[in-house]
């Protein structure tokens, strides 16, 4: 056989992608599992978010190549949600391009800018695919800690002490997945003045801010757009994570690199889904209201549960997820998402798989009706009373 590329030493399959094939066996073989384990929107798009995608595929020139850099009215779109949602100022044609979804991003501005040797700051937690990407560069990862005790935030003065000459591009990803940590304008700044003072590309991603009381984006920061660009998405926000349609914003002559990436990766986004994009990107606010007090009210609801599992959940303002840590005395956080799946039928993450400071933590998602959590409510105290 022949050999891979030794670049993918360095690289593991993603956890999800290997444990939902686990889970989707014992599915097979008739078990009741609910899957609270990942952020898989299980709500519907806006209502007239279909209808705009149905009606596009009858348009000539639907079927087509489309522009690398998507249609100019998806840019506005997407310009127009920086503005109404951040009041952020972005020029449509300079200072945003459209993705297929946020994750391909990851890879292509890492790609635009790491060489062999660069260093990368990266969360931990944090969302595997930063280092991974990373890595598939041929870069080296360095992981910053996010703690409790820091309320899981960055320490700026353990970050300061440390050798930066090499670093290129700094992670960042609030509000904060798996944490839930909402983030701040105050935290962006002093990261803004960091990144200046060491030369440091900050790449913030955010794709949860819209599932908050208060919405930020780091562009919201004087200066910012000299050295931070910032990914978002519409996956999470309008329930369009199968859709696959993300946005990088920064400086144009930043943006014109990853562009280099991109052209020589794909062959533009299918027209009809652009169209459904700017449908959702012009919905008015008051759905993303609604969206989120039935999230807010599973939060109560995935507390109630992780309580009863004597687990101990983080202060949450809002986003997908609920972060708890283990029982007094308990750090095996993988045995114990194993045997909540195999006792009680319940999938969830170990919060191990986003980095060691993860250890001794779980995480449940918000993905799941009301319905369900009230059926792993019911499910686990059956077995506290056996």
């Amino acid at each position: 056989m022949i050999q891979a590329a030794k670049r993918l030493d360095s690289v593991q399959e993603y956890y999800f992608a290997t444990k939902l094939r686990e889970v989707r066996s014992l599915i097979l073989l008739g078990k009741p599992i609910i899957n609270a384990g990942i952020g898989n929107p299980d709500l519907l798009p806006p209502e007239h978010v279909v209808p705009a995608l149905t009606a596009a595929l009858q348009d000539t020139s639907a079927h087509g190549y489309q522009s690398y850099l998507g249609l100019p009215e998806l840019r506005t779109a997407m310009a127009g949600f920086y503005k109404k949602q951040y009041q952020v100022v972005l020029d449509s044609d300079s200072e945003i391009i459209p993705l297929m979804g946020s994750k391909e991003g990851i890879l292509h501005a890492s790609m635009a800018f790491l060489n062999p040797g660069d260093e990368v700051l990266i969360p931990d937690p944090g969302y595997p695919t930063y280092a991974s990407a990373t890595k598939l560069c041929e870069a080296t990862a360095v992981s910053y800690d996010l703690t409790a005790d820091h309320n899981w935030m960055p320490d700026f003065d353990a970050l300061e002490k440390l050798d930066l000459s090499k670093v290129k591009i700094m992670w960042t990803n609030y509000p904060h997945m798996p944490s839930g940590a909402p983030g701040s304008l105050e935290f962006f700044e002093r990261l803004i003045a960091f990144a200046k003072k060491n030369e440091i590309l900050i790449i913030n991603d955010n794709p949860y801010s819209c599932l908050y009381p208060d919405k930020i984006s780091i562009h919201q920061v004087a200066g910012s757009m000299e050295v931070a660009l910032e990914l978002n998405s519409i996956s999470k926000t309008y329930n369009m994570a199968g859709w696959r349609v993300g946005m990088l914003s920064g400086k144009a002559e930043v943006l014109k690199e990853v562009l280099k990436v991109k052209t020589n990766m794909d062959s533009g986004m299918f027209y009809g889904v652009q169209k459904g994009a700017i449908a959702a990107l012009e919905t008015d606010n008051s759905w993303l209201e609604n969206q989120n007090k039935m999230y807010k009210k599973r939060l109560v609801l995935t507390v109630e549960l992780a309580m009863s599992l004597n687990l101990q959940p983080q202060e949450q303002s809002g986003g997908l997820f609920v972060w708890c840590k283990l029982p007094e005395g308990e750090k095996d956080d993988k045995a114990f998402v194993d045997h909540l799946l195999y006792e009680n039928g319940i999938f969830i993450a170990p919060g191990s798989i986003f980095g060691s400071n993860g250890i001794g933590y779980v995480r449940f998602s918000l993905c799941v009706k009301e319905e369900q959590i009230k059926e792993m409510i019911e499910r686990v105290s059956k077995k506290i009373e056996a």
